[in-house]
C-alpha cells in the first residue's frame, strides 16, 4: 500500500509540474511585453548602480577606460618605467568622469523601455542573448550621448593633461594612428562610457535569460522561463 501511495504522489507531482510549465504561446501579448520590460529595466538599473559607484569603471577590467591605441601602448610602457604618474592621473580622471556621467542615462533608459512596443518585446525576447540590450542601445544611445558629453567635458576640463591629450590625439587621428572618435578626450570617454553601460546591461540580460529565477518580477520570471 505504501508503495502505491508513493507512486501516486510522484505521478501527481509530475502531472502538476507539467501542467504548470508554460510555453511562450501560453502567455498573453501583454504579459510578454510587461515581463520583457521588467527584465530590461532591472538590467538597466543594476548597470547604472554598479557603474556609477566609486571605482565602477576603474575597478572593472571589462569596462575600465584606458588611453586608446598606440597612445595606450606607449602609456603602459611609461608606467612600467616609473614615468606614468601623469598618465595614471589622466586615466583616473577619465574613469571618474564616466562614473559621474552614467546616472544621467537612467531617465532616458526608463523612457526607452516604457516606449517599447509589444511586438518589439516579443521579437527581442526570442532573439539572441543580447537582443533587448541592442534594441535599447539603438533607441537611446544618441540621446544618452548628448547627456553624457557635458558631464564628461566638465570633469576632464579639470585635468591639466586633457588639453595635451586633445592636441596629441588629434594629430594622431590625422595620421590614422588612432580612430577619429578618440581624437577628443570628452568624445572618447563618452563613447567608452556608453560602451561600458550597454555591455553591463547585456550581461544582466544574459544572466536573466540563463537563469530566469534571477529576474526581480514574477512576470519576468514567467516570461523568460517560457523560452
Amino acid at each position: 500500500m505504501s508503495r502505491l501511495i508513493t507512486i501516486t504522489v510522484l505521478l501527481g507531482a509530475l502531472l502538476s509540474t507539467t501542467a504548470s510549465a508554460l510555453s511562450l504561446s501560453d502567455l498573453s501579448q501583454q504579459d510578454v511585453g510587461t515581463g520583457m520590460k521588467d527584465a530590461l529595466a532591472q538590467g538597466a538599473r543594476v548597470a547604472v548602480q554598479e557603474l556609477s559607484a566609486p571605482g565602477g569603471f576603474s575597478n572593472n577590467p571589462d569596462v575600465r577606460i584606458e588611453l586608446p591605441g598606440p597612445i595606450g601602448k606607449a602609456s603602459r610602457t611609461l608606467k612600467m618605467m616609473g614615468m606614468g604618474s601623469q598618465i595614471t592621473q589622466l586615466e583616473q580622471s577619465m574613469n571618474q568622469a564616466a562614473e559621474a556621467a552614467v546616472p544621467e542615462a537612467q531617465t532616458l533608459l526608463v523612457n526607452a523601455i516604457r516606449d517599447m512596443s509589444v511586438q518589439d518585446a516579443k521579437a527581442v525576447l526570442t532573439g539572441p542573448r543580447d537582443s533587448a540590450t541592442r534594441y535599447l542601445e539603438s533607441s537611446s544611445r544618441d540621446q544618452i550621448r548628448a547627456l553624457f558629453l557635458p558631464v564628461v567635458k566638465k570633469a576632464t576640463d579639470q585635468v591639466g593633461l586633457a588639453q595635451q591629450y586633445n592636441t596629441f590625439a588629434s594629430q594622431a587621428a590625422n595620421f590614422g594612428v588612432v580612430d577619429s572618435s578618440a581624437a577628443n578626450i570628452e568624445s572618447y570617454v563618452t563613447e567608452r562610457t556608453l560602451d561600458g553601460l550597454f555591455q553591463m546591461i547585456a550581461e544582466q540580460e544574459a544572466q536573466i535569460r540563463s537563469n530566469p529565477a534571477q529576474a526581480a518580477s514574477s512576470l519576468a520570471k514567467k516570461v523568460f522561463g517560457s523560452l
